[in-house]
């Protein structure tokens, strides 16, 4: 199974497209895809201060709290408190919405997909001995490995991939193999899905 590692040090650093902060991103498609016109992305933001997030027109995005106190999140004037603990919030980015922070700068992982081509799942997996086995009933485009802190390893086919603090590997679907992961911390598998012509 082919397995792409995207180390830490390696994400681009770039400006919001509000220009209200920086973005660390993590992976993109297409490839070298500007924030005006990927098909789905994957991404880090410090939020350091109230204030309305960028709109994104025709992209869909679950936001989920990594760092810090947590934020209280308005969208369209439905508000939802996200910290640490809380489930990872989906929302359409080309709505109106706001960050109030609680208390400390926070940094949040985000995914979108623009919905004609791409929809995307994201769960949190935590714990002091966190493990999961991923099957072969995963399908999509691909399957996105983000490791939010700690360290876990990554039992594939070919062998061990370790995974550190926001490394990420991206493994093809459908994952023909089973997968096991197993560490401690916080991660995060996104999953990717094409959207058929037609659907």
């Amino acid at each position: 199974m082919a397995v792409t590692l995207l180390k830490a040090e390696n994400h681009r650093r770039m400006p919001w497209k509000n220009g209200g902060g920086v973005t660390v991103e993590i992976a993109v498609h297409p490839q070298g895809a500007s924030v005006d016109d990927f098909d789905w992305r994957i991404s880090m933001a410090t939020v350091a201060s109230d204030g309305p997030f960028s709109v994104f027109p025709g992209i869909d995005r679950t936001l989920s709290v990594l760092e810090g106190d947590g934020i209280v999140l308005d969208v369209e004037g439905q508000e939802s408190t996200l910290t640490r603990d809380s489930s990872p919030l989906a929302f359409a980015a080309d709505s109106h919405s706001a960050a109030r922070l609680i208390g400390s700068a926070i940094t949040d992982l985000n995914v979108m997909t623009r919905r004609t081509h791409y929809a995307h799942r994201v769960r949190r997996i935590t714990g002091s001995n966190a493990a999961a086995t991923l099957d072969t009933g995963i399908t999509g485009e691909a399957l996105l490995i983000f490791c939010a802190e700690g360290e876990f390893a990554l039992q594939i086919d070919t062998g061990l991939v370790h995974l550190g603090p926001h490394d990420a590997a991206i493994l093809p679907a459908p994952v023909t193999n089973s997968v096991e992961l197993k560490g401690k911390g916080d991660l995060f598998l996104i999953t990717i899905i094409a959207i058929e012509s037609g659907a």
